[in-house]
Parts: C-alpha cells; structure tokens; sequence
C-alpha cells in the first residue's frame, strides 16, 4: 500500500496543474541594442517580478541585437525563471533583430504587434571586419546550436531559427505566426493579456495554466542606477566625458590655482569610467589615447614646432578608433562625433602652440631687459654727473640722462633705454 501511494504521488505533480501564482502581472519593458545595461535591467526585472509572485511576466521589446554576451546571459534567466515569460515585440513598428530573435524564442509565449518584424540573426564580427572563414563558420555554427537549442525547447520552428542566423533570415509578425514562431498577434499589451487566459504553459518549476481574467499590472521600471547607466553606456557620451575629463585635469595640472577645471574634470572622469565599466572596451585604445595626452602635454614644455600635436592627434584618431572596435555598430563611435572632438583638440592644441611660440619671440618684461622702453616722468632735475628720481611703471627709480651733454628737467616725460645695476638711464620723450 506504501509503494502504490509513493508511485502516485510521484506522477502528482505532472497531474495536477499549477494555477498563477497571484493576480497581479509583471510588465518590463526595453527598447535599445542589447548590452549590458538591458541584461541587468531584464535579470534584475524577473527576479524582482519572482520575489512579488506574479502570475508571470510580459517582456514588450524593440532592439536592433546587440552583445552576444549580454543576449545569452538574458536567454539563460529566461529559461530558468520559474515563472512564465511573454516576450512580445510592441509597438507597432519595433523589431526583435539578431540578439532579439534568441530573447524571443526564448520566452514562454510570443507575441507581437502589427506591423512588427523578427530575425536577421547572423552573427556579425564586432569590429565591423571579417574574421577568416575558419573562424566565421565556428561563430556561425555555435550561434546556429544555440538558436536551434531553444526553438527545440520552446517547440518553434528550429528550421526557420537556423536560418535566421546562417541567411539572417527575416518575417513579419503574419509570417511568424503562420510559421508558429509567434503565438499571437495583437495590437496592445490588454489584448494579449486577454489573450493569454487559461493557457498552459511549461516552466522549471512545473506546468502552469495561467488565470489573467482579473490580473492587474504592475510595471517592473528601471532603477536610478540602470537609467544613470543607461544613458552613461552611449559610448559617444563616454568619449566625450573622457575628453573633458582628461583636458580639465591637464589644465588644472598645469595651472593649480584654477579649481574649477580640475573639479569639472574630475567629475566628467568618474561618469566617464562608471560608463567604461559596462562597455567592452578595447585597452590598446585606452592606451593610445593616454599616449596622445602624454604628447599633447610634451608639446606645452618642448619646443618641437607641432610634431608632438601632430603625433598625439594621429595617436588620439587611432584610439578613439579601436577603442570600442569590439563592439557592434549600435555600441560604436558615430564618425561626426569623432571629427568634431578631433577638431576642437586640434584648434586648442593650435591655439596653446602659438600662444608658446609668441611667449618665447616676445619681449621680457622681467629683468634689466624688461625695463628697456618703460616710459614715466623726471621728479627731480636730472643731468649726467648728478642722479635724480624718476617715476616709472608705479615705482620710483634713480636715474642719470644716458645722453652725458643731456639735461632733464622735473616734470618732463622720459624713456628708460638702459640700466646700469639699479640706476636706470633715460632719454627726453620729444
């Protein structure tokens, strides 16, 4: 009797179905290329909906793909929450391409809008250039096990999926449904969730009839952080904090009493890096563009006539350009924004060249010679065998005419043409 029951209550389980786990539903919602900032915002998001118990989980989505690390970290959370997700491509007019294609096969149920399309998954080398053909074809080919590991799993269409990645294949959301890689085709999120009613669905934690007649939405949004890394994750906006950063720093280097560059500076760095730490980034750029702020420091203290600027500049383009050339299009440097960075570092650098080159051809103003040419007045009569005073640039000075048949008379405007030890010797301004 004890063994019938325990063999009974093995099979429970898989007899009974698993009804939602409340009536409330969790909504995430992403638009954007898939990095790292949607992989925290989305893993982040079902382990908050998971710890509310929710009945599940509505992803709407719209990305052009992205990281391929970023996209299967997301995959895998998909496939291991315990509670359903719906992956649905909303608006009308959005797309799951490339990384979005595994999201969404990835997903319990699929859904998308009219007007919506899906694929062109092919993998595409990071840096914009093709690896040989060795190495493409075991890119391709893993890309190509996955994809058809989880339509297999999800029961879709692995043919189709296979050629999302080897043809970059794509479908429109009547093509998808026709082809069962999609389960519904609506027009707003209240439509589907009506939709989803009384649906059974698989999950590791069992199989569940979801219940969303009376569900209520609950908004699953971004924190502060994943918002503040968001925006911070655009590497122009990177480039360029990096920029004023490290100039603000040299001109706070260079002149310390000027805190406000130094304080700007520090700030625009620390933003800087905070956006680098989500980014892959590529060091040797790193390096370059280090080597350019070393060059373009040189060229303030050596005399090298622009060779230095003309050095870091080249260095600097080099950087910028490898810098993030390990990541896709939608992750990259726009062109615009790397010209026009590089304009203003060459016209300041410009600027600081003939600023130096006009200090050291002008004339001292320091010392014996930075005397020569003052102009001031005779205090006291003055003749060459007999010193007087002179009043010149706000200081009084004895003075002997430098003419020895010259007399100059108190009152009378006079020119420093010389200096001998502290006595300065003057003409009669005529």
């Amino acid at each position: 009797m004890n063994r019938f029951l325990r063999f009974v209550l093995l099979f429970l389980p898989g007899l009974i179905p698993v009804t939602a786990f409340g009536s409330t539903y969790a909504v995430l919602e992403y638009e954007g290329p898939i990095g790292p900032v949607a992989e925290r915002y989305i893993s982040n998001g079902i382990d908050r909906a998971v710890g509310e118990g929710v009945s599940f989980i509505l992803l709407k989505i719209d990305t052009p793909g992205g990281l391929d690390e970023s996209m299967r970290a997301i995959v895998k959370k998909i496939l291991a929450s315990p509670v359903p997700v719906v992956g649905y491509v909303y608006p009308q007019g959005a797309r799951a391409a490339s990384a979005g294609v595994f999201i969404m096969l990835a997903c319990n149920v699929t859904a998308m809008a009219p007007g919506t399309n899906m694929g062109a998954a092919h993998p595409v080398n990071m840096g914009g250039q093709q690896p040989d053909s060795v190495m493409m074809g075991k890119i391709e080919n893993d890309a190509v096990a996955f994809v058809r590991s989880i339509a297999e799993k999800r029961g879709r269409d692995a043919d189709w999926a296979e050629r999302s990645v080897r043809k970059s294949a794509s479908v429109s959301a009547e093509e998808a449904k026709r082809l069962k890689l999609i389960d519904f085709i609506v027009s707003s999120p209240e439509e589907l969730v009506e939709a989803l009613d009384g649906r059974v669905v698989e999950t590791p934690s069992g199989r569940i009839t979801l219940q969303t007649a009376d569900a209520r939405e609950v908004k699953v949004g971004m924190r502060w952080f994943e918002k503040l890394l968001g925006v911070l994750s655009n590497p122009n906006l990177v480039y360029i904090l990096m920029m004023i950063g490290i100039y603000g720093l040299i001109a706070w280097v260079q002149n310390p009493g000027s805190i406000f560059p130094g304080v700007i500076g520090f700030i625009a760095l620390v933003f800087a890096l905070y956006g680098l730490q989500v980014l892959p980034v590529n060091y040797a750029g790193l390096a370059l563009i280090g080597l350019a702020i070393f060059l373009f420091i040189l060229e303030v203290k050596v005399t090298s006539h622009g060779m230095l600027a003309v050095g870091g500049i080249v260095s600097l383009i080099l950087g910028t350009v490898i810098m993030f050339q390990s990541v896709p299009q939608s992750f990259g440097i726009s062109w615009p924004v790397i010209i026009i960075v590089i304009a203003i570092v060459a016209a300041l650098l410009a600027l600081i060249v003939y600023l130096a080159a006009r200090a050291h051809t002008r004339k001292p103003t320091t010392g014996n010679e930075g005397m020569i040419g003052w102009t001031g007045e005779a205090r006291s009569d003055l003749t060459y065998s007999t010193e007087g005073s002179v009043y010149v640039h706000g200081e009084y000075w004895t003075a002997v005419p430098a003419d020895s048949s010259s007399k100059i008379k108190k009152g009378e405007r006079v020119k420093v043409v010389a200096m001998d030890g502290m006595v300065l010797k003057v003409e009669k301004l005529q």
